[in-house]
């Protein structure tokens, strides 16, 4: 294992080994191994908690909840805006941490680390705004108050792709509204989330607020955050297969849950389309952090008429990538979580080429390391194929034709998944009828990059339920409670 202080990083105590809980950090016999998949080196080990520490943390949430959710929402503020400017303040050591457990280019990193930090900001505003309502009465005695009050404890379990982001857009609003939060990280990424609670502690966040328990008993403790009677609001980013395991679950005690799910994106390109800003989109929805994103591009529709010139301009984008590990300068494309998931990738990869995709670049591993997987793009794509069919995960993209606006819509919306979708276009008339035909929860257009904090992230179908950022986010941490007040007459 390495020391803290090799790992390059100017605050060495934003690495930590322990599950955060109640305030202090909790030890254990059992370890996990925390490694580079860019070189397969070890970055850390850590306690490695389970079941018993999970059901500790949603204790001490619940104890803490009274006294967070009695704070003015000018004060849980004021902390919030404290953990946000210390995040920004330490973005560089943040970033560094992500790309040594994740891969992701460090560039990358930090804008991730900047992009999480602004739903701090934004639901540290906008939890000030959680309006009730006075409706009229029904008769001159009453009167209809609806007020907003926090859900209680949240419990979450989030995924290594994003492990500071998907942290702090559940957190912020969870903090924001005023109940308290409970997280198990994915154990492939767990540094991320315990250097956000040795900064939430520095910014003064109380106690049992803001709680990491890190442990590889999935099941066990994903039981107690879906089941424990002591958590109202359960809230998950990840498969759709594990989401539906979860939201069975959260039944027996009738939680309030919230769901990211997996996604099949589809990227359409019009005749009509500025081919130019069309690749470019493309390569940024498909490409960033090696295709491992669930609003990454799956399936790119190219009308016939400008197949060729598109095809032919973004082959040439996609070979120019560069590929290797996260820290060093330039790199575009770093490795993929594990040899687990290229495997799956490339098993799709190889199933399609049996049913009759064309290779045109890639579809292969690369020379990098064990890891990584050459940026790949197949022609020839039916929507019936693997690449098609399932969500990839990975460097890959299936380029499928069609005809007609009618065609792609009905294409586009084959598939079980809603959660993002993108096409280019510059017929305002198809603009607004593509958009709304669409069946998916965020649509780009013209626009390869989506996500930000002021915008309700989100899908349809089975790619989950509920919003998170934007002034929609804050309602899944509130309870509404109508209010009906009589004998006013007198």
């Amino acid at each position: 294992m390495q020391n803290h202080s090799d790992l390059g990083l100017q605050d060495s105590q934003l690495v930590k080994n322990f599950s955060y809980i109640n305030g202090s950090w909790h030890s254990s016999e059992s370890q996990i191994s925390v490694t580079n998949p860019a070189d397969g080196s070890e970055v850390a080990k850590i306690s490695n908690a389970g079941v018993a520490e999970t059901e500790l943390a949603v204790v001490a949430a619940k104890s803490a909840l009274k006294m967070w959710s009695a704070k003015s929402a000018n004060e849980r503020a004021g902390l919030m805006r404290n953990w946000f400017n210390l995040i920004m303040q330490h973005q560089d050591d943040l970033g560094r941490i992500l790309t040594l457990e994740q891969g992701k280019p460090l560039a990358e990193a930090k804008g991730e680390v900047a992009y999480g930090a602004a739903f701090i900001e934004w639901f540290a505003e906008e939890g000030k705004r959680a309006y009730g309502d006075i409706i009229p009465g029904p008769s001159s005695d009453k009167r209809v108050v609806v007020i907003k009050q926090p859900v209680g404890v949240v419990a979450s379990i989030t995924p290594w792709n994003f492990p500071n982001a998907m942290i702090a857009r559940k957190a912020a609003a969870a903090l924001a509204a005023g109940c308290t939060f409970v997280v198990r990280p994915a154990t492939q990424t767990p540094l991320s989330a315990l250097a956000m609670a040795e900064l939430a502690e520095r910014a003064g966040i109380p106690a049992g607020v803001f709680n990491v328990v890190v442990g590889d008993d999935a099941s066990g403790m994903g039981k107690v955050l879906t089941q424990h009677p002591d958590v109202s609001k359960f809230t998950f980013t990840g498969s759709t297969p594990v989401g539906k395991t979860l939201l069975k679950q959260c039944a027996t005690t009738v939680k309030k849950v919230s769901m990211e799910l997996g996604g099949n994106a589809p990227f359409i390109v019009f005749a009509d389309a500025d081919i130019d800003a069309a690749v470019q989109g493309a390569l940024v929805s498909k490409y960033r952090n090696a295709g491992q994103t669930c609003v990454c591009t799956n399936r790119i529709f190219v009308q016939n008429k400008v197949l060729q010139e598109f095809t032919e301009k973004f082959t040439a984008a996609v070979e120019k990538l560069a590929i290797g590990n996260g820290l060093d300068d330039g790199i575009i494309i770093g490795p993929m979580i594990s040899s687990t998931a290229l495997n799956d990738v490339d098993k799709l990869v190889k199933e399609s080429i049996a049913a009759g995709a064309k290779v045109i670049s890639g579809a292969q591993k690369h020379s990098a390391g064990e890891n990584f997987y050459q940026p790949t793009i197949l022609s020839h794509v039916t929507n019936d194929m693997p690449v098609a069919r399932n969500e990839i995960f990975g460097p890959v993209s299936p380029i499928l034709s069609f005809d007609t606006e009618e065609e792609v819509i009905a294409m586009a919306n084959d598939t079980e998944f809603g959660l993002a979708a993108y096409f280019y276009a510059r017929d305002i008339g198809r603009v607004w009828r593509v958009a709304e035909a669409l069946e998916f929860g965020m649509i780009g257009i013209n626009e390869g990059i989506i996500s930000n904090a002021a915008a309700p992230f989100g899908g349809m179908k089975q790619s989950g339920s509920g919003r998170e950022g934007s002034k929609y986010g804050l309602d899944d941490y509130l309870e509404i409670k109508y209010l009906c007040m009589g004998g006013l007459d007198k």
